[in-house]
């Protein structure tokens, strides 16, 4: 890394880490960060930004794929861009696991990550991973709208995201303002209508008192009790709530938004290899276990996402086949700070 691309990392460290304090932190659904370190060329070491449960079985299964140790540190995706950006060269990491393409964008802006080989990169659609060759998907995952069907039916004759700005809706509708999958959203809309348009739309938003919770799961508690109408969610929750619970169980449904409209996002959870890494071989090594079948398997039974690579296809749940791909391009969602602080601006955090 250059001396340029040290303040560059630098600058951009703080303006996240400030913003993210304001925020209130990414939390992935209240996991801990672990802690700890590792030499360099004995251990994998692995910052995560997906949440343990989810991801720690598959993890697991690392050490045996790439036939090294394998250490994994939890927290937020944005908490751990943040972090390595202000580590520089100096980070223990070897492999960035990110639970959104924004962070890893970032990462790769900064010239935080190392080109992954051409034959790694082939093993996923271009769509689903970074146009210079620097991060690749392993799963993906859509926002939808989890609503009422007695409170508010009418939802799934929605087709954009604007539909919920109603008078209808005050004071029944559901988010998480701190999880990285909503700032996600808010990124794709400023790419999709500019600064101003994700402002107004922001704006509006916030006139209508929408209910703030923790985390995705929440959101969905509270529309499936009664508390909200509407929220705004990953896929995933839905599907992994009525596996849990059976269909007749979970009073709330899920809706998909036209896939050319920012609030029907497909984004994607992804990994890229650290520059400089002393373990660059595992961390390759680790990303194409990720994308075998045996891994794109697992993410498509149990944790309900959409797996990348083809042929692969969930034993477990009926997921909606995904439109075609949204008008977003991924490698787009990389300007988090200024996301964050649009929403500190308008009063979302």
């Amino acid at each position: 890394m250059t001396l340029g691309t040290r303040g560059l990392a630098a600058a951009t460290a703080t303006t996240l880490a400030l913003t993210l304090a304001a925020c209130g932190g990414d939390a992935t659904d209240d996991e801990p960060a672990a802690t700890g370190g590792a030499a360099a060329g004995t251990t994998l070491t692995i910052y995560s930004g997906r949440n343990e449960e989810l991801v720690g079985p598959i993890l697991d299964q690392l050490e045996d794929a790439v036939g090294t140790e394998v250490e994994v540190r939890y927290a937020g995706s944005s908490e751990l861009a943040a972090q390595l950006l202000e580590e520089g060269e100096g980070t223990d990491a070897d492999l960035f696991f990110s639970q959104d393409a924004g962070a890893l964008g970032a990462l790769a802006k900064a010239d935080m990550l190392a080109p992954l080989p051409e034959e790694t990169l082939e093993l996923v659609p271009e769509d689903y991973r970074d146009d210079e060759g620097r991060w690749v998907a392993t799963s993906a995952r859509a926002r939808v709208l989890a609503y009422d069907p007695e409170a508010a039916p009418e939802v799934e004759e929605f087709s954009g995201i604007d539909d919920i700005l109603d008078e209808a809706y005050r004071g029944k509708l559901a988010y998480a303002p701190t999880n990285a999958s909503f700032h996600s959203f808010v990124t794709a809309l400023r790419v999709d209508r500019g600064e101003d348009g994700a402002r107004q739309w922001l704006e509006d938003f916030a006139a209508l008192e929408p209910l703030a919770y923790d985390n995705n799961n929440a959101v969905l508690d509270a529309v499936d009790g009664g508390q909200a109408a509407i929220g705004l969610i990953n896929h995933y929750y839905w599907y992994e709530r009525v596996a849990e619970q059976g269909e007749d169980a979970v009073s709330a449904r899920i809706h998909f938004l036209a896939s050319d409209d920012p609030g029907a996002l497909v984004n994607v959870a992804g990994v890229g290899v650290l520059a400089g890494s002393d373990a660059e071989d595992a961390a390759v090594d680790a990303v194409e276990f990720l994308l075998s079948d045996e891994a794109q398997q697992y993410f498509a039974d149990t944790t309900a996402e959409y797996p990348v690579v083809e042929g692969i296809e969930s034993e477990a749940h009926d997921l909606e086949p995904l439109g075609e791909s949204s008008s977003v391009d991924l490698n787009d969602l990389d300007s988090l700070d200024a996301t964050l602080a649009l929403l500190d601006e308008v009063g979302l955090t």
